[in-house]
């Protein structure tokens, strides 16, 4: 007694289907690369930030960065500016936007006297729009 399995086609059938299982292993393969590129993409500057119960307001894109560390030097953005070249770099990282908003960040030990001095700088620079970054603080009741 004999059987015959291939039921006389010698061709294969089409399939209508989508593999989906090699598009699936590539977005994982993709989801855990940015995954662990994204908090390398972050360079920051250590600053010991003083925190504010203040509700956080909405950021730009790329937001303009100016440091006042702990020894009261300068860094805009990841760059060290000395206080005379600061209206150069202001232009040179602004592309000459003056209503741009500089986001200002000081170190806790550094005195209101100080903080007042930078941002006289920023307005004889003519940049006006200043916002002060602090750390969120959870309001207590």
């Amino acid at each position: 007694m004999a059987v015959r399995l291939d039921h006389g086609e010698n061709t294969l059938a089409e399939v209508h289907e989508i593999n989906v299982t090699p598009f699936i292993d590539v977005m994982l393969v993709l989801l855990i690369i940015f995954m662990v590129a994204a908090p390398l993409a972050t360079v920051d500057i250590l600053v010991n930030l003083p925190s504010s119960t203040a509700q956080p307001q909405p950021r730009p894109d790329k937001p303009l960065y100016l440091t006042v560390k702990q020894d009261l030097s300068l860094t805009l953005g990841e760059e060290p500016v000395m206080r005379e070249s600061l209206r150069g770099a202001l232009e040179r990282a602004t592309n000459g936007d003056k209503d741009m908003r500089i986001f200002l960040r000081a170190d806790k030990v550094v005195s209101y006297g100080d903080l007042m001095e930078v941002m006289n700088l920023l307005r004889a620079a003519g940049y006006f729009k200043v916002a002060l970054v602090g750390l969120e603080k959870v309001a207590t009741p």
